[in-house]
């Protein structure tokens, strides 16, 4: 006989969520795991005594883990989700006919607690893992990437000199005949400071940008944005953005200018969890933040009683302060060198005990001087031969060119650090920490970016970015943590059958010999 389904809703019905969510789902499980009521008194002192009672501090921080977990990014569609999924209500503590609390609740939240509240959350979550055996500490691996910051090419501003300022903003800025055809996109309000502002650039720099200017078209050359292929080229020296002022005009080869925020990442190399993560500004190099990384991991892999050796990286760190700073901390630092660097001249030999070059004539280039670069923002040591050396060689055209009376070069003053760090790229252990770095960090950004919710920071500014960092570290922290003790309780559970089937067999086979060999029981027994 056929059946039919009517549906009628009742008056009372009893239900219970933690009745309908399975034992095994994962946010159960997270819940059990996950114990968060240190954030009462961590969060205390940025609320009032009277007044109305806030969103939980629990529940706010849950339901931003649920939004990378989920990965969304919108406030608006992280209510929506949670409405309708029972495990995370459960989650949240909340019942069916609870309603959930306001999207702007969440922003408002996340821009009251300062930076260290998340960090205090996302150390908790690390000691977790560090509790369950899943980070050695000794090896880490570094590396960056450009997240999207919330902002457009197209609402950049032009910095003004300081005196000039004032004048500026009471003007419409200037744009090029197309642009006056066609409507600019232009920011709702201006974020940035005067200080952002102005032009802090120096003239060779902004010489430097002019000359770049002059190839592009005659009619483009005052438009700021990027939204067509004739667009204008646009500097950090030259151009800001007022929707927010921290963002940074960041680019990688073959792919266009964008308004970025840096993320730093280490990564444990032992289950690939994340030990520390952290927001900078898109227009820093990767080897000016090496030191501030190195401080903070330091001091919280020290405080959970981790040792660190070694450090992993790629070329964007190398620096010869870098190397010196490392092994003056006791560091091991596998950081492939920058492609332009170099012992000395080609076919210059360097002896070492007694600091000078040997040319290809075998006459000697002494050492004169340590000066500073201040176009590379390096060290140097300078060494130069005396007039009467080089008059008579035999190479001298081809050494020295049609000008130059005399052998002068320099090298960076770090040679030794650089020289010590290559042998170890270039040995075997090196070769290894390379491949060990390439599957650890690399597919950890990877998923951050896909499938973590950090494929676009939906705030404005660098603190807040730095909290939308981790949080997307703490989700995949937990995440890897609740895998790892499930693999442990299956394994022992695993390893528990097999004992017990292993002396189920002995036992079975000492019966079988008792009843082969009546004659001598006793004997059997004693076996």
């Amino acid at each position: 006989m056929q059946g039919k389904k009517d549906y009628q809703e009742k008056l009372f019905a009893n239900f219970q969520l933690s009745d309908r969510v399975p034992k095994d789902n994962f946010y159960r499980r997270l819940k059990a795991a996950l114990d968060l009521h240190f954030l009462y008194v961590l969060t205390r002192p940025y609320y009032g005594d009277s007044g109305q009672k806030s969103i939980d501090p629990i529940v706010f921080f849950k339901l931003c883990l649920v939004s990378y977990l989920e990965n969304i990014i919108s406030d608006r569609k992280l209510i929506s989700h949670c409405s309708m999924r029972l495990d995370i209500l459960y989650f949240l503590n909340y019942d069916i006919d609870e309603q959930l609390p306001w999207h702007s609740t969440i922003s408002r939240t996340r821009q009251l607690y300062p930076e260290k509240v998340f960090e205090e959350v996302f150390t908790k979550v690390l000691t977790m893992c560090i509790d369950q055996g899943m980070v050695s500490g000794h090896t880490q691996s570094i590396d960056s990437a450009p997240i999207k910051a919330n902002a457009s090419m197209d609402t950049l501003e032009l910095k003004v000199p300081e005196q000039e300022l004032e004048a500026y903003l009471h003007k419409i800025r200037h744009i090029s005949s197309i642009d006056k055809q066609n409507s600019i996109r232009k920011s709702k309000q201006n974020k940035a400071s005067k200080g952002q502002q102005e032009i802090t650039a120096s003239k060779s720099e902004l010489q430097s940008i002019k000359s770049r200017n002059k190839k592009w078209s005659k009619d483009q050359d005052q438009r700021t944005g990027s939204g067509n292929k004739n667009s204008k080229y646009t500097s950090n020296k030259t151009h800001y953005s007022p929707t927010d002022p921290d963002a940074r005009i960041s680019v990688k080869p073959g792919k266009a200018r964008k308004l970025n925020y840096m993320s730093q990442l280490s990564v444990d190399t032992a289950h690939h969890v994340i030990t520390d993560i952290k927001a900078y500004h898109a227009n820093k190099k990767d080897s000016q933040c090496l030191q501030d990384i190195t401080i903070r991991l330091k001091k919280r892999l020290n405080k959970q009683g981790l040792l660190w050796q070694n450090l992993l990286a790629d070329t964007g760190y190398s620096d010869g302060r870098n190397y010196a700073y490392l092994e003056d901390i006791g560091l091991t630092s596998y950081i492939p060198p920058h492609g332009t660097y170099k012992g000395g001249p080609t076919g210059f030999v360097y002896k070492e005990s007694e600091d000078y070059y040997l040319c290809p004539e075998g006459k000697i280039i002494p050492f004169t001087k340590v000066f500073y670069d201040r176009k590379n923002n390096t060290k140097k040591k300078e060494y130069r031969a005396l007039k009467r050396v080089c008059t008579d060689c035999p190479i001298r055209t081809v050494c020295l060119g049609k000008s130059a009376q005399e052998k002068k070069f320099s090298v960076t003053y770090y040679r030794k650090e650089y020289e010590r760090n290559n042998k170890r790229i270039n040995s075997k252990r090196g070769r290894y920490m390379k491949s060990k770095r390439h599957s650890t960090v690399e597919p950890v950004f990877g998923t951050l970016t896909q499938f973590m919710g950090l494929r676009k920071i939906n705030t404005i500014g660098i603190e807040q970015a730095n909290k939308v960092m981790h949080m997307s570290a703490i989700a995949y922290n937990i995440k890897k943590y609740l895998k790892f003790i499930n693999k442990v309780v299956t394994s022992d559970a695993q390893s528990l059958v097999f004992i017990i089937k292993q002396q189920i067999q002995w036992f079975n086979s000492k019966i079988s010999c008792f009843k082969q060999s009546k004659n001598k029981p006793l004997l059997i027994i004693q076996n």
